[in-house]
């Protein structure tokens, strides 16, 4: 797969991420990470989705460690983290209580933790986890462009943010992506201007739990939910895939050319994502998705 660009002059990533999230409850040995991290890239995944927070800030170490173990690796891969979360954790004794800080001082220190981590010089995109009601986005443009001379964050971005927010930041500073929810069960991006935003703005978003966490396919058993996993499997079986490739081209369908991120352990979830690229889904079969989703037929 080629690594395609997230907008003009903006980091190139390959067209599935793969999420890094639960990485430290799989309990994986280093070595065991590489293979992992390895057998993604044979399938073009070769993007690669953090947070400093993951795994009570274990997650980007772990990582670390298994990329020491093949250095030459790296250049290889696209790392994206992401910062502004501050959790209560042993690991960070100056933070007394869960809140968001998005100043400069927290992102340069979260950039050099990250760095450390991850045994790496550069992050390749840097994303601002959560909006913060305190956010100046002068000190973060400032901050940003500190950062980008001294080579340490190639791209910035940010995740979760509404359309007001990333105008406000994006005015200060140039952002390459918002990454946000979007599946069957989540459908507020489609209707509340994020989607819209991307598409005007030619800033492809990235998609976080594309498959809900899992709940497309199994777990939860609301009526949403249930609805959802009959017509996905319904369609999944007349078009010849799986439904959680079904599921992928569903979220890949949409103009504005999202991203996927998907967070799974097994290559062989990877590769039912890798294969939703190769599907372009007719309007009709992604609405009946849609309606499952809604709870009724378009208006």
């Amino acid at each position: 797969m080629d690594l395609e660009p997230l907008c003009d002059g903006g980091p190139r990533l390959s067209p599935i991420v793969a999420g890094c999230w639960r990485l430290a409850d799989w309990g994986w040995t280093a070595q065991q990470t590489l293979t992992w991290v390895e057998q993604a890239a044979e399938l073009g995944v070769t993007s690669f989705d953090h947070a400093d927070i993951y795994g009570g800030y274990t997650v980007e170490g772990r990582f670390g460690d298994a990329l020491a173990l093949a250095p030459s690796l790296r250049d290889r891969l696209q790392i994206v983290t992401k910062c502004g979360i501050k959790l209560v954790s042993p690991l960070r004794p100056d933070h007394h209580l869960k809140s968001y800080d998005t100043s400069g001082e927290h992102i340069v220190a979260s950039v050099e933790n990250s760095l450390r981590a991850l045994r790496t010089d550069r992050l390749d995109l840097l994303l601002i986890h959560r909006p913060d009601a305190l956010m100046d986005a002068g000190e973060i443009a400032r901050t940003a462009d500190a950062l980008q001379r001294a080579g340490k964050v190639l791209h910035f971005g940010v995740s979760n943010f509404t359309p007001a927010q990333f105008e406000l930041l994006d005015a200060a500073t140039p952002l390459a992506t918002n990454q946000i929810e979007l599946h069957p069960l989540n459908l507020a991006p489609l209707a509340d201007g994020t989607l819209d935003q991307a598409q005007r703005l030619r800033r492809r978003p990235m998609i976080w739990s594309p498959l809900a966490g899992g709940r497309l396919l199994a777990g939860d058993e609301s009526v949403a939910a249930q609805r959802v996993r009959w017509v996905l499997g319904s369609v999944a079986a007349r078009l010849g895939v799986s439904p959680a490739t079904l599921a992928c081209a569903w979220v890949l369908r949409h103009p504005s050319r999202p991203v996927p991120v998907v967070g799974t352990r097994r290559i062989d979830a990877l590769r039912a994502a890798v294969a939703a690229l190769a599907l372009t889904l007719g309007r009709e079969d992604w609405t009946e998705i849609w309606q499952a989703g809604a709870g009724h037929e378009v208006a």
